[in-house]
């Protein structure tokens, strides 16, 4: 599809926004004016395939330069997976099997398709070519860097610097992923803060294999709704890009004030001056408004009536009048009563005892809306119950 200058214009000066860093910008408006249909790269790390709105500060990128009549490649490491990416992490990542990496892999296109365009990006496995590698041909590699220069890796540096041990296998993480690009001719990658030393490792091996040096873009790293870590499923603090639109909705609530301006610029087009002043005219309106636009962009328009009306009613004490039914049936131990950490486990609120404890501990766990505070508590198996954890989870409990 042509579009207009202005149009072009537009989208380039979205594609920049926010950017941290950019290797080199001159090299960027040269490529987009180029004419020619660029290769845009991101590489997923498959031991994660469950996205959140943290991702989709690089997808809504990628998006951008779709629109613009470009190819995304969504490089899928499965073989870099078997390695284990060790940015940012204290000790070594355990390794995955090429079964895992792939079947991760999978989950990670359904859900970049939330935002991509299927039709125009492309997916590849790095194992078509990593594999392909013998000995001497990673020996080779490995001689396009010295160590000194890949311990400048904040995360090898002070792994070093506390004794902690480090693998010959992951100082070659770098080089290996930074081979993708040289695999693929990639003219622009872009990624995360926490990616910008192995994205420029891709940069200079390009360079060493005879290729143009491709462009590298960074971008920030999205908070989580604790206001502290960076948005994580594993810290419990993200929006998920396959949350129904009602948990969508409800945990933009818990934004942080101080923080919403930075879900504004980053997961939205929204106009930042404009995003300024709902903030500073009244906060919770300008959270409300931010729900709708997350709900809308991901679950349409139609969704956006539903989840208010649900977070509504759930801030008001109100239970849900749609809620899943589980039910469970009495036998030698379970009878009259049944507790509480059991039962958690039996309607999918918990998957441990121990979390089923942290639930309770942490005043997240009600009964017909009623706070448990008791670990040791039993429930009468008498009645159907309501069980909820936290805001957005509600279950009917059927006994028989």
């Amino acid at each position: 599809m042509d579009i207009t200058k202005n149009k072009s214009d537009e989208i380039i000066n979205l594609i920049k926004r926010d950017a941290v860093k950019i290797y080199s910008e001159d090299d960027l408006m040269e490529l987009l004016q180029s004419g020619n249909k660029l290769k845009i790269k991101l590489g997923a790390d498959p031991s994660r395939p469950d996205l959140h709105l943290g991702h989709s500060v690089i997808l809504r990128k990628l998006k951008l330069f779709q629109e613009l009549g470009h190819e995304v490649i969504f490089v899928i490491g499965d073989f870099t997976g078997m390695i284990g990416d060790p940015s940012g992490k204290s000790k070594t990542r355990p390794s995955l099997t090429l079964e895992e990496t792939r079947k991760s892999g999978r989950s990670y296109y359904e859900q970049v398709c939330k935002i991509l365009d299927p039709d125009k990006t492309t997916i590849v496995y790095n194992s078509e070519w990593l594999n392909k590698m013998n000995f001497a041909d990673v020996i080779k590699l490995a001689g396009k860097y010295t160590l000194a220069r890949i311990m400048e890796r904040d995360d090898f540096e002070n792994r070093y610097k506390d004794n902690q041990p480090i693998g010959l296998h992951e100082i070659l993480y770098p080089l290996v992923q930074g081979y993708d690009s040289v695999a693929l001719e990639a003219d622009i990658e872009i990624g995360g803060t926490d990616q910008t030393f192995n994205l420029l490792v891709g940069r200079e091996l390009q360079k060493d294999y005879g290729q143009k040096q491709q462009v590298v873009m960074t971008f920030p790293i999205l908070t989580g709704l604790d206001g502290k870590e960076k948005m994580s499923k594993s810290l419990n603090n993200y929006i998920g890009l396959n949350d129904s639109a009602e948990v969508m909705f409800e945990k933009t609530m818990k934004i942080p004030d101080d923080k919403l301006l930075e879900y504004f610029a980053l997961t939205t087009d929204f106009n930042i001056d404009t995003a300024k002043k709902l903030i500073a005219d009244d906060i919770r309106n300008a959270h409300i408004e931010y729900g709708k636009l997350i709900v809308s962009m991901y679950h349409g328009d139609s969704a956006v009536a539903n989840a208010i009306n649900r977070y509504n009613e759930i801030a008001s004490g109100k239970l849900p009048d749609n809620m899943e039914t589980v039910i469970i049936y009495k036998n030698r131990t379970i009878n009259d009563e049944i507790w509480i950490c059991e039962l958690l486990k039996l309607v999918g609120l918990a998957i441990s005892n121990g979390d089923a404890k942290r639930s309770i501990e942490g005043n997240g766990i009600k009964i017909n809306n009623e706070l448990i505070t008791d670990i040791a508590a039993q429930v009468n198996c008498n009645n159907s119950i309501v069980v909820n954890k936290g805001r957005n989870k509600f279950v009917k409990v059927v006994f028989e």
